[in-house]
């Protein structure tokens, strides 16, 4: 496998090794839990999730009130939590938007079944479902917001139950891991080639954890691609404190440093053509995505829009929200007064 995929999957590893020094230990749920917690005054709401291992819980949480705009955010990783997605709270509420943080199974505030059969993108899409029915979610309400892994399972969910939708965004996220893939590699040709020379060396040893290794692609890669903002927001912080590792490196490898999980060969390009539900796709010039190929995605559905972020990364919800934002909102509205 080409090591250009490989130094994005070690992403995770070095966040946590450079910034997240104090690692959260989260027990892991030993028994599935059958009753939901009531909301709370926080709009904070444990739904019950019916799995082929049993009944697990999972975290949401509630911001606004309005019955034609409930906007359902699934976050990255696979297994990142939505905790770097907290920034929509100073945007959507503004706009009179319902909408929804959300844990999935596994993932931070959610509980943790120690089961890997579990953890497969199908199993993923009927989650997502019934977190759908239990919020009171239709299609003439029903929106979701997906970003990098979220955008994988945002479109797995339309291909299947988008006549439950009334609009999709898919933020950051190709439809095809291999042109991912490719794209990367055209990425790190574009590094200085004594900077690549100095990464062969340690991964030529497979020492992906050499503290001078970690340094050069956390300086020179991530803070360019991943998010481009000199201080990375706290929210962002907590999502990586609270990454659950095993989930996934096994959907994205058998390690942080080797790509050959259970996402190696997910390409839905060809299905696209399919989605009849209103989409909006979203690029940035700096993203580990090809802001060219999102585009061509937004044409290859029946009812796509283009989002271009000029200034944004991986994360443009964060360093480009001049752009991200407005774009973002106007497609709801849009979508809301049936102009798409």
């Amino acid at each position: 496998m080409k090591k250009s995929f490989t130094i994005l999957i070690l992403f995770f590893a070095v966040f946590i090794q450079f910034h997240c020094k104090n690692e959260v230990k989260t027990p892991v749920t030993a028994e599935p839990v059958a009753d939901s917690t009531p909301m709370s005054e926080a709009g904070v709401r444990m739904i019950p999730i019916e799995t082929p291992a049993g009944t697990y819980n999972v975290w949401t949480r509630k911001f606004g009130d309005n019955p034609r705009i409930k906007v359902l955010l699934l976050h990255g990783g696979p297994a990142l939590g939505c905790e770097y997605m907290e920034c929509f709270r100073d945007f959507f509420p503004k706009e009179g938007f319902e909408f929804y943080e959300y844990d999935q199974l596994g993932c931070a505030r959610s509980d943790k079944p120690d089961n890997d059969d579990l953890w497969t993108t199908a199993r993923y899409v009927e989650e997502v479902e019934q977190v759908r029915k239990a919020l009171g979610m239709n299609k003439d309400n029903f929106y979701i917001l997906g970003n990098s892994w979220g955008g994988i399972l945002g479109m797995e969910y339309a291909l299947k139950y988008q006549d439950n939708l009334k609009g999709l965004i898919v933020s950051n996220m190709q439809g095809s891991i291999l042109a991912y893939e490719k794209y990367n590699n055209l990425l790190r040709s574009q590094m200085r080639k004594s900077l690549v020379d100095s990464l062969e060396v340690f991964e030529k040893k497979e020492d992906y954890k050499n503290p001078v290794y970690t340094d050069l692609v956390m300086k020179e890669y991530y803070t360019k691609h991943i998010c481009r903002l000199p201080v990375w927001p706290d929210g962002l912080n907590r999502s990586f404190e609270h990454m659950n590792e095993h989930i996934y490196v096994l959907m994205q490898g058998p390690s942080e440093f080797k790509v050959g999980g259970r996402l190696l060969t997910w390409d839905i390009m060809d299905q696209l053509k399919n989605l009849h539900v209103p989409t909006l796709m979203i690029g940035a010039k700096y993203d580990t995505m090809d802001p060219a190929a999102m585009e061509a995605m937004s044409k290859l559905v029946q009812k796509g829009r283009y989002l271009y972020c000029p200034e944004g990364s991986h994360l443009s919800m964060w360093d480009d929200q001049a752009h991200y934002y407005p774009g973002v909102i106007q497609f709801i509205k849009d979508v809301d007064a049936g102009k798409m």
